[in-house]
């Protein structure tokens, strides 16, 4: 397998950083990025679709999981926003996984656990929520395992969210949620975006 793409385990290419600011949820975060990471010079739009369209109202008391996280765009805005839950966030990139944990620390997030796991692998408890971003490049395999497993890795009413774009397989994933959870609902569309979110029960 080529070795230098986001969702490898280490990517082979040279290091390049840079660090820029974002305001996502009302927070002024800073984020410093670096090649072999997902969107590397802005938090991109799949991601700010998903947290607007994210409502906790709903969902029970918990941790939440934020899976293939990246350098933590969603998992440490969400953190921030529930201050009083843990926010395990974990991908297979170990880069992106370091970038993450700096991330938290210059933006004085401490309710998060960042470590690295492929898919669930590394992944032990039930959470309240998990959210996703995932990797449409790394093949449609790995996205089902991370849509499929969900189910086993949430407490009952606890909620799965998810955005692709409807040309990425949006619908066939919303599918397979449907026949996973007994139910998906397209909470929110934007450009071509689709919000995907499943119930537990």
């Amino acid at each position: 397998m080529d070795n230098n793409h986001y969702y490898t385990p280490n990517p082979d290419v040279v290091h390049d950083e840079m660090s820029w600011e974002f305001q996502l949820g009302g927070h002024n975060l800073r984020f410093t990025t670096d090649n072999a990471v997902f969107s590397k010079r802005t938090v991109d739009y799949g991601s700010r679709v998903l947290l607007a369209a994210f409502n906790n109202d709903h969902v029970p008391s918990g941790d939440f999981l934020d899976l293939g996280c990246g350098y933590g765009p969603i998992g440490l805005t969400v953190a921030l926003e529930n201050p009083d839950r843990t926010v395990d966030m974990v991908d297979v990139n170990e880069r992106a996984l370091g970038l993450a944990q700096r991330n938290a620390q210059q933006n004085r997030i401490e309710n998060v656990h960042v470590f690295q796991s492929d898919r669930y692998d590394n992944v032990t408890k039930q959470y309240a929520a998990i959210l996703t971003n995932p990797p449409v490049r790394a093949g449609k395999d790995v996205v089902t395992d991370m849509l499929r497993g969900a189910k086993t890795h949430l407490v009952s009413g606890g909620t799965l969210t998810v955005v692709l774009q409807k040309k990425q397989g949006a619908p066939s994933a919303k599918k397979l949620m449907t026949d996973t959870f007994g139910n998906c609902e397209i909470i929110k569309k934007d450009k071509g975006y689709y919000i995907l979110e499943s119930v537990n029960d």
